[in-house]
């Protein structure tokens, strides 16, 4: 019998910057959309950190987080997520522990250890080498919790303001070395299925069984996350996905441009090479209609287990977008009314 309808469901949103659309366009949707999405119930709603992707606005996920946070009143919200090694962990402390005092409760700080860009770029976001990641969390989590350790180099600094609760902490990835590490320090993970659907649940099994309880989390939890566009039907979902493949294709390509339109994808001449490279990226995503999207996620739990999935789409018009987490929502109701 599938868990479907007894996990939460949760977004992951890129601030999808569309063609016929502006960047502040991009960002205000998301704001629309975690509005729209915690009346269908949705647990969660985090942006992520990427950096000069034309067809991606969410550079700065805490003020995403803020906004969307004013803009809500129950849904959680926060990074998913931060990457880490871009930013000075005390400077992170701060912006997130600020967020928790406005929104007590609320707040999610996902990290990751990826650039979120070229590498170019991120010499531009970086301009110093940093930390090792373990030692970055370390120094986060230490500031994050107002208690470096004796004889730390920055013993005695404190991030503020500091409040009586802190942002929950999430580590990221999509190996066995972050399900290691996640397990290690007994925090709570992240796989990002939809970058390595192959290893989500061996990933998540590993996590499980290296766990190892903290202050923090006493038993393991586990999110699994997955590209979804849901439509109507097989056919019209397969159309939406296009938008993708094509943004995806002209990105690998060194000619990234926001998402086009599912008219754009059909005047568009593809080549062999482009058709390849399409298809290879929409492998391991779920597209469809309510029944292959019910089908889809209920394999992805059977597969790992997860405690809770989290759900990405890159859909060009804000409209689809919107009725594609409706679908999937009344699928997993759906599958609860049937238990």
């Amino acid at each position: 019998m599938s868990r479907l309808g007894s996990v939460p469901l949760s977004v992951l949103d890129l601030a999808t910057v569309s063609s016929g659309s502006t960047d502040a366009e991009a960002v205000n949707r998301s704001v629309s959309l975690a509005q729209h999405v915690e009346g269908l119930g949705y647990q969660r709603f985090w942006t992520a950190e990427h950096h000069n992707i034309p067809s991606v606005a969410s550079s700065a996920p805490d003020l995403l987080a803020l906004r969307v946070a004013d803009a809500t009143s129950t849904i959680r919200v926060g990074a998913g997520g931060v990457m880490l090694p871009n930013h000075s962990p005390l400077q992170v402390a701060e912006r997130y522990l600020t967020l928790e005092a406005f929104h007590p409760g609320r707040i999610d700080l996902g990290l990751g250890r990826a650039p979120g860009t070229d590498r170019r770029t991120a010499h531009a976001v970086r301009r110093s080498e940093a930390l090792d990641f373990g030692s970055q969390i370390d120094e986060l989590t230490g500031f994050l919790d107002g208690a470096l350790p004796p004889g730390h180099r920055y013993e005695g600094i404190r991030a503020l303001p500091q409040g009586p609760s802190r942002p929950t902490l999430w580590l990221l990835g999509s190996s066995l070395a972050s399900a290691s590490l996640a397990a290690a320090r007994g925090e709570r993970y992240v796989f990002a299925a939809h970058l390595a659907p192959h290893l989500a649940g061996v990933a998540v099994q590993h996590y499980r069984e290296q766990f190892r309880p903290s202050a923090a989390l006493q038993q393991p939890y586990a999110i699994a996350s997955a590209t979804v566009i849901a439509a109507e039907d097989d056919m019209q979902a397969d159309r939406l996905a296009g938008s993708s493949a094509l943004g995806f294709v002209r990105t690998a390509t060194g000619r990234p441009q926001p998402i086009p339109s599912p008219e754009e994808v059909d005047a568009h001449r593809w080549t062999d090479q482009e058709r390849a490279v399409g298809q290879s990226y929409l492998q391991g995503q779920i597209i469809g209609g309510p029944k292959t999207v019910e089908a889809g996620l209920s394999d992805l739990l059977e597969t790992t287990g997860a405690d809770e999935l989290m759900i990405t789409a890159t859909v060009h018009s804000a409209d689809d977008h919107r009725r594609s987490f409706e679908i999937i929502a009344e699928a997993a109701a759906g599958t609860k009314a049937s238990r």
